[in-house]
């Protein structure tokens, strides 16, 4: 029987308890990046709390599939379909294909997904892999009356829904009028200034890259239609959590419900999960302010991407989150400390299965009450503090690491080694990891191999992880 699991649905508009369409299995979509630059540490966090609700539902004992697009067309520079595509706008920037560049931002994307801890997705899938999906939906939605075509392009007519703003419509409606103010010009295909572009054709953009045949003339998908389609193509009619940012409520989410449900016929999506804006000073995080802030670079900068996660635990998903170098040097000190408390435990005798147990059962009632990841953490130094033996300590250390996915027992050991180790030891093994890199490098692996057989002969293994070779005595 899985935990009584509950969080904040934005359809709702309230904390409920979840409950999935099949005992004990979860099947979650999440929108993913447009890969047309650096995913900024603002995106980060949005990923990062996904990942924690994600390990959440399995540490409360669900069964979680979860599905992410990666939009490589379609995505304009406003998302209520004006301005340029945001991955040709790319393009020119840096002189390269389309394809080029989704391929070095999805790359850029992942490495910086995975150094904060989480987990990838089960189904990865970019937008250009789905347009006979799309013309589907689209010729669908014509034929029920849903959509038309003006201008060469299919719009989603908004008018024949009883309820287009289904999230809140005061928050919504004030959105559409700072959109209808900020944008420099106007679609007049539309029927109606909530319509949206299901499919373009060449009516609007003659330089487009990525173009497909369709029975509307040579075009491309617009940018909500890719959701709606790669979630029913892995995961069927109903899904039972959709995730994203809050700046995706209005109008890609809205727009995803609108034409989902017109294609089916029936609810398609129950829960809403949403994550608030990291700010900065000057307010919140976006691409178009200049240089980009990323995982990456405050790696450059000395600071373990893992701290960066404990950073955003430590606030609620929520709300917003102010970020500064001040506050995350709070949380290196704070994260060293706990890794130093790691370290200094022994694995002495049994585990008092007792105490793990009520601390396990105060985790899953803090992760699993609408992601109370400071709560949870707040468990976590109270389990150091507990008054019981080492052994019992580690197992939970471990065990709530299955969803804060902090990595304080590797560092820990590392710690531990770094300690322990003779300084000449060390200076030979870091000495031998420069050599057989080098080696590598020279695609001479049998002196390689030969390299890291007498690393171990010394007691000594290394592992070639995402973030360089890692050591340890063994």
């Amino acid at each position: 029987m899985a935990h009584k699991f509950s969080f904040y649905n934005t359809l709702d508009r309230r904390v409920e308890e979840f409950t999935p369409r099949e005992e004990g299995k979860v099947s979650m979509y999440t929108c993913g990046p447009t890969v047309y630059h650096y995913a900024h540490i603002g995106n980060i966090r949005t990923y990062i709390m996904q990942d924690v609700l994600i390990k959440a539902l399995a540490y409360a004992g669900y069964d979680v599939k979860r599905v992410m697009n990666i939009t490589d067309v379609g995505h304009l520079s406003s998302d209520a379909d004006t301005g340029e595509d945001k991955m040709l706008a790319g393009a020119k920037r840096e002189h390269k294909t389309v394809m080029e560049i989704a391929k070095y931002y999805t790359d850029a994307f992942f490495a910086d997904f995975d150094a904060v801890g989480n987990k990838r997705p089960d189904v990865i899938e970019p937008a250009t892999n789905c347009i006979p999906e799309f013309i589907n939906m689209v010729e669908t939605l014509l034929k029920k009356g849903y959509a038309y075509v003006a201008g060469g392009n299919v719009y989603f007519d908004t008018s024949k829904l009883k309820d287009y703003y289904v999230f809140s419509s005061e928050v919504e409606k004030e959105a559409l009028q700072v959109g209808v103010r900020d944008d420099v010009q106007e679609d007049a295909n539309k029927k109606n200034k909530t319509d949206f572009v299901l499919w373009f054709t060449k009516s609007k953009f003659e330089d487009q890259a990525l173009k497909w045949d369709s029975p509307w003339g040579v075009g491309y998908p617009g940018w909500h239609i890719e959701c709606s389609c790669i979630s029913m193509k892995h995961l069927g009619e109903y899904i039972d959590i959709h995730c994203g940012g809050v700046d995706n409520i209005f109008p890609h989410h809205t727009n995803e419900i609108a034409q989902s449900e017109s294609y089916l016929g029936h609810e398609w999506c129950k829960y809403w999960f949403h994550s608030n804006h990291l700010n900065d000073k000057s307010g919140k995080m976006s691409k178009s302010k200049g240089a980009i802030l990323t995982v990456s670079l405050l790696k450059e900068k000395g600071y373990d991407p893992l701290v960066y996660r404990f950073f955003c635990l430590q606030s609620h998903y929520r709300k917003p989150l102010e970020f500064s170098y001040e506050a995350l040097d709070q949380a290196v000190a704070a994260y060293n400390k706990l890794v130093k408390r790691a370290s200094e435990l022994k694995e002495d005798g049994a585990v008092d299965e007792k105490v793990k147990k009520e601390f396990e059962e105060k985790f899953a009632d803090a992760v699993c009450g609408d992601l109370n990841t400071s709560m949870a953490t707040t468990v976590l130094y109270d389990a150091l503090k507990a008054d019981t033996n080492d052994a019992t300590k580690l197992a939970l250390v471990e065990s709530f690491d299955k969803v804060l996915s902090l990595d304080l027992i590797g560092h820990a050991k590392a710690l531990s080694q770094d300690a322990d180790v003779d300084p000449e030891l060390e200076k030979f093994i870091l000495d031998a990891i420069e050599r057989r890199a080098q080696a590598k490098k020279n695609k001479d692996f049998a002196t390689a191999d030969a390299i890291r057989a007498e690393l171990l002969e010394k007691g000594v293994e290394i592992k070639d992880t995402r973030e360089g070779v890692k050591w340890q005595l063994i």
